[in-house]
């Protein structure tokens, strides 16, 4: 225990303090500086100093800068005693804090606390004898000395101001003068712990003068330097400004054209800007000539004054609007989709009528392939306007639709209008791209700046950051494109209609192929001029074998390989006679011959599984990004202690569903024909092939259901049904998602009935006349009826016998 004496009030000093480590940094007693405490062990020790009752800590240099966690050995022994006077948490968990030096302290050993770095201290013993008694005239000379040069340093740098220096001077306190003064010298922090260390008021005032004297000497060699560059400086700007008035000349003499600012005002007056617009283009013109044309400024202004010439204020481009027609070019364009061209021609019909579109934007969803793209090009094309195409796939900064503000360097428009400048008129067809690809980050959130760009109340009065002007965006049709919603924020889904694209089915991809992508083929590989026919049955084996996708694209990469092959063979023997011509010298792709052509079938044919043994085996639908799929279900029961095993890379609500249904069988054991505690003898495996590929979503609770009743009592599955929907714990079958997608797999997989909840079936009318007409469907409420549809018989009631009857899966 001991005490810290100042002139104005007297410390007690406790034996143990929180010690907070300084990197690169001295502090001295009566000094009042802002620090930023961000280590843990110094935001311990901070804490531990708020929670006692004097509130003090102890601030120790380190010696190595570089060590992130001192030990006793990495810190001098002599610090300051301080107090927070206050603290302000910063956002990233950082604390600033305001600390007034108190007096010296010596650490005597650092003691393991949990509170970061805590040492036992002593009082910093100080000779003042050395003040005066001995020689009281010669130390007042010293302090006045060092005073004055201190004033001379502090007006020689220019980091330190000259207004503490008169302060200095009215102090009579020898030692707050030293330390004052030893905490403004821009010194290493070696040289300032010597200054701190000092216990003598002289050997402090001496090092002082040694210091000063040495920091003076080469801040005036400093001057000295720079006292020569800017004389040469000031030449150097002489040489430019003879070099501007010599340009002048030339341009006087004739030697220069001066018809730039005059093309620059013509074309200004000449844009029909709004007014807004032309009182900031005129204004920035007006900066513009005042500028040296060199200057980076200049260069901005340029560029800028170029995009709101470029940008289109008023033209538009449009003819007189037919439904009639536009159906036609629908027709021509895209085989099928006549939900989605009925909904189309609804917005263009109400078009031709207003005149304006004021209504939700239109979102086509769908898989890869199926024509979303091409439909907004379609579109463009029956309205008679320009068409604009933005991708916004991985889109993470709100600047890629707003722009830039002109301060960055390189800044530029928003992707919105560098496409209104691309197409130039006010009222394109303006389509955007993977929407729901969109991310965010640090940098902003993209699908945020959208919902002022898709809103039409908002729309008229768009802002780009870059602009800095409002742009009129309502004559714009904007058409978005997404493969599924779930990537779509919230409050933009709810600005767009959702029309929604299924996946084709079999026959209308025979007739795309036909009508579409094989002449197309034809075209780019040179055989337009062969008489080379592709028929219905060569397309139908391609599209079962060799594709496994809800729209075309796979089924063009396939086309388009045979015909490689075809001119490949055209190439090398073209007199030769073909093993596929006919008579009259045209050739006729087989079905037999894709396998020279495309290799083996990727692709087993539907109904391959229709001859084995279906007991624990149940067909499921699941919905994807690329369309609908088929799913097997496959379980197990073997003798075991009561485990339940998923596999196959199930998510959560899959796995739930999954437990749901054992839950289900061992409620309505005795019902099903099983023993009341099978799940104690039995450990059941499910499992989902294709285990590379993740799966989740509540939709196959319903099969993994039938195909674990299967699996327990022996009855096996009926080869030709599949089914989708939600089970609860007490049986009911909830509603399900993609069921368009899920029915059009289940007749491309060649099965003839469909389990689905009672809930959805009002979605069967919506369905394609050829999937009504392909499936029987079969809507239920209830676990007990799908029982009845899925398995080959009805479980019987279970009677009381040994546990070691229950039927199992074979092995």
């Amino acid at each position: 225990m001991g005490r810290i004496r100042r002139s104005d009030e007297e410390v007690e000093l406790p034996d143990e303090l929180p010690v907070v480590a300084l990197r690169d940094l001295v502090f001295f007693p009566y000094m009042v500086l802002p620090l930023l405490i961000g280590r843990p062990p110094s935001l311990a020790a901070l804490e531990a100093a708020d929670r006692s009752d004097d509130g003090l800590l102890l601030l120790l240099a380190q010696r190595d800068p570089a060590c992130e966690s001192p030990s006793e050995s990495d810190l001098y022994e002599v610090g300051t005693v301080a107090r927070a006077v206050q603290v302000t948490t910063l956002p990233d968990g950082t604390r600033r804090v305001v600390l007034e030096g108190l007096g010296r302290a010596r650490l005597t050993g650092l003691v393991g606390s949990r509170d970061g770095l805590r040492g036992e201290v002593q009082a910093f013993v100080e000779d003042e004898s050395s003040l005066g008694s001995s020689a009281p005239t010669e130390l007042e000379a010293l302090t006045r000395s060092v005073v004055r040069q201190f004033q001379d340093y502090a007006a020689l740098h220019d980091r330190i101001s000259e207004e503490p220096a008169p302060g200095l001077l009215e102090t009579q306190d020898r030692i707050r003068l030293a330390h004052l003064l030893s905490g403004h010298l821009l010194l290493t922090p070696p040289e300032k712990q010597r200054l701190l260390e000092c216990a003598h008021a002289s050997d402090h005032f001496e090092l002082l003068q040694e210091f000063l004297g040495r920091e003076l000497e080469i801040l005036r060699i400093e001057e000295k330097l720079d006292e020569q560059i800017r004389s040469q400086m000031d030449a150097d700007r002489r040489q430019f400004y003879l070099n501007e008035q010599l340009k002048a000349i030339h341009r006087e003499l004739g030697f220069e054209a001066g018809e730039e600012w005059v093309e620059l005002e013509r074309d200004v007056s000449r844009a029909n800007l709004p007014a807004e617009a032309l009182e900031r283009a005129e204004r920035e013109l007006k900066r513009l000539r005042k500028l040296n044309p060199v200057a980076p400024e200049a260069a901005v202004i340029r560029t800028y004054l170029d995009w709101i010439l470029a940008l289109p204020w008023s033209g538009k481009r449009s003819e007189p609007i037919d439904v009639s027609r536009a159906s036609e070019i629908l027709d021509a364009a895209h085989y099928g989709l006549g939900e989605v061209k009925d909904r189309i021609l609804d917005h263009i019909a109400v078009l031709s009528l207003v005149g304006e579109l004021q209504g939700p934007i239109l979102c086509l969803v769908g898989p890869p392939g199926v024509g979303k793209t091409s439909l907004g090009k379609s579109i463009a094309e029956a309205l008679g306007r320009e068409f604009v195409r933005v991708s916004l796939g991985g889109v993470r900064d709100e600047a890629e639709i707003r722009g830039h503000r002109r301060t960055y360097v390189g800044a530029l428009p928003g992707r919105i209008l560098q496409g209104m400048r691309r197409c130039g008129t006010t009222n394109p067809v303006f389509l955007l791209d993977e929407v729901d690809k969109l991310a965010h980050d640090s940098h902003g959130d993209p699908g945020a700046a959208l919902l002022e760009v898709l809103d039409p109340e908002q729309n008229a009065s768009f802002t780009d950051h870059y602009l800095e002007l409002d742009y009129d965006l309502s004559d714009v049709l904007f058409v978005a494109t997404a493969n599924t919603l779930s990537g779509i924020p919230e409050p933009l889904r709810d600005r767009m209609e959702i029309i929604r694209l299924p996946g084709y089915l079999d026959t209308e991809k025979k007739v795309i192929a036909r009508r579409f992508l094989w002449p197309r083929q034809r075209r780019r590989h040179g055989l337009e001029a062969r008489d080379i026919e592709l028929p219905d049955d060569t397309v139908a084996r391609i599209i079962a074998q060799y594709t496994r996708e809800a729209g075309v694209r796979e089924l063009d990469r396939r086309i388009s390989r045979v015909a490689r092959k075809l001119a490949r063979d055209e190439a090398e023997a073209p007199s030769d006679g073909e093993a596929g011509s006919d008579e009259s010298g045209s050739r006729v792709v087989a079905p037999a011959d894709l396998r020279e052509l495309l290799g083996p079938p990727p692709y087993l044919p539907s109904g391959a599984d229709e001859g084995r043994d279906r007991v624990g085996l149940a067909n499921g639908l699941a919905w994807t990004a690329a369309g609908g799929e088929l799913l097997d279900v496959e379980v197990a029961a073997v003798p075991g202690s009561g485990e339940v095993r998923l596999t196959g890379t199930l998510g959560d609500v899959m796995k739930e569903s999954a437990m749901a249904a054992m839950t289900y069988a061992r409620a309505r054991a005795r019902t099903l024909g099983l023993a009341p505690n099978f799940h104690t003898d039995l450990d059941v495996h499910v499992h989902i092939p294709e285990g590379a590929t993740p799966k989740d979503g509540p939709s196959a609770g319903i099969t993994m259901a039938v195909a674990l009743i299967s699996s327990l009592t022996g009855i096996p599955t009926a080869p030709d049904v599949a089914m989708t929907g939600e089970i609860t714990l007490r049986g009911r079958v909830l509603p399900v998602g993609g069921v368009r997608e899920k029915a059009v797999a289940a007749l491309r997989h060649g099965l003839s009935r469909v389990i689905l909840p009672h809930a959805n079936g009002p979605e069967i009318e919506t369905l394609p006349p050829e999937v009504r007409e392909g499936l029987e469907f079969v809507p239920v409420r209830s676990m007990d009826e799908v029982l009845d549809a899925a398995l080959s018989s009805r479980p019987r009631e279970w009677v009381a016998v040994d546990a070691a009857t229950v039927p199992l899966s074979p092995q």
